[in-house]
């Protein structure tokens, strides 16, 4: 919510100094001055979106690829279970004596807290 105020008030005095600028004169500065203004909020939203995201998505894929049988996982559904099969797809897990339950690998979120792993 912050960033979005702070973004907000950072184009409203961007677009405010262009036209001042253009009306005082040289309209190359304006120009000038609106090209770098995209620029930073493209980088600020690549480093406060884009790039965070992309560091979430290697730790999961990370963390999907050291997954192996017995490992008790949680799925993003909300299932807790142990692993006993690996597929380069799928994972098949135990959630009671009887009972396993294919998932897609992208399903598995996290390890169960009491078998969490640094």
């Amino acid at each position: 919510m912050l960033a979005n105020i702070l973004l907000l008030s950072v184009i409203i005095v961007g677009f405010s100094f262009a036209q001042e600028t253009a009306q005082k004169g040289n309209p190359l500065v304006a120009i000038l001055f609106q090209i770098l203004f995209f620029v930073g909020i493209f980088a600020m939203f690549y480093f406060l979106i884009i790039r965070p995201q992309q560091k979430q998505r290697k730790r999961h894929q990370e963390f999907l690829a050291n997954l192996k049988k017995g490992d008790k996982v949680i799925t993003s559904s909300g299932i807790w279970g142990t692993i006993t099969e690996i597929g380069d797809k799928t994972v098949t897990l135990k959630v009671d004596a009887n009972t396993k339950i294919t998932f897609s690998k992208e399903a598995i979120s996290s390890y169960q807290p009491s078998q969490e792993k640094d």
